[in-house]
């Protein structure tokens, strides 16, 4: 649907416990996202992460996630290319930070993913201190009343925090929790050149479109449905 490439699929143990999964890395122009298929159970917190961050220095990383504010859930493990932890920050938010031995070589994007994170209004600032603090990133916008039709409801508003850093996107969105599904399950926001164009390539490829196109805050997006169940929004940025 995006393109792309995809690295051959291996059967390995990529938990510091007993397991078996099968992955393979598919890059494209709009992001990656390192698909795992579990032939055994899922040990507990994976499956759980809202993203995952490559990092140059994990230990290093570690030390800046905790005295940010993160807690560390999963100590650093070796894994087949590498090692990687998974990590909290305030607000329940996984994360999963990973480093390879060999220095990967990746295309750039053609444009940069944004992750979606839901907070409650209790933890959000906590949050944003923390991961701020981590990642050197930087607020670019804080909308107290956001179209409620972001999250599934239109005669609402909210506040949605946009945050960029070397890491690339990140859009918060400060809720009571009270949105339909698909709300919260989506993952990562992609953006595209054209959304009709891509949409109508997804269809024919099997993937479901759980919310139809809608105009807000200067795109037009939809929250869409891949075999498998992996659920993320796509957006088109308005010109």
């Amino acid at each position: 649907m995006f393109g792309g490439t995809s690295t051959k699929q291996e059967v390995v143990t990529v938990t510091p416990t007993p397991s078996s999964t099968s992955s393979q890395l598919l890059q494209t122009s709009v992001g990656t996202v390192s698909l795992f298929g579990f032939k055994t159970p899922v040990p507990y917190p994976f499956g759980a992460e809202r993203t995952g961050y490559l990092v140059t220095d994990l230990d290093g990383a570690i030390v800046s996630a905790k005295s940010a504010g993160a807690d560390v859930l999963v100590a650093p493990f070796p894994d087949p290319i590498g090692r990687d932890a998974v990590i909290q920050w305030p607000g329940g938010i996984n994360m999963q930070l990973y480093w390879h031995t060999t220095k990967p070589s990746y295309t750039a994007f053609q444009t940069i993913p944004e992750n979606r994170i839901y907070v409650s209004p209790i933890r959000v600032n906590d949050f944003l201190r923390s991961f701020v603090a981590f990642s050197h990133g930087k607020i670019v916008s804080d909308d107290p009343h956001a179209p409620g039709i972001e999250i599934g409801r239109p005669d609402a508003t909210f506040r949605r925090v946009r945050v960029e850093s070397l890491f690339g996107k990140l859009t918060v969105l400060v809720t009571d929790g009270h949105f339909p599904y698909p709300y919260g399950r989506q993952l990562t926001g992609y953006e595209v050149p054209s959304l009709s164009d891509t949409l109508a390539k997804a269809q024919s490829l099997g993937v479901n479109i759980l919310v139809q196109p809608y105009s807000s805050s200067a795109r037009t997006a939809a929250i869409v449905e891949f075999p498998g169940r992996y659920i993320a929004e796509i957006h088109e940025i308005s010109k």
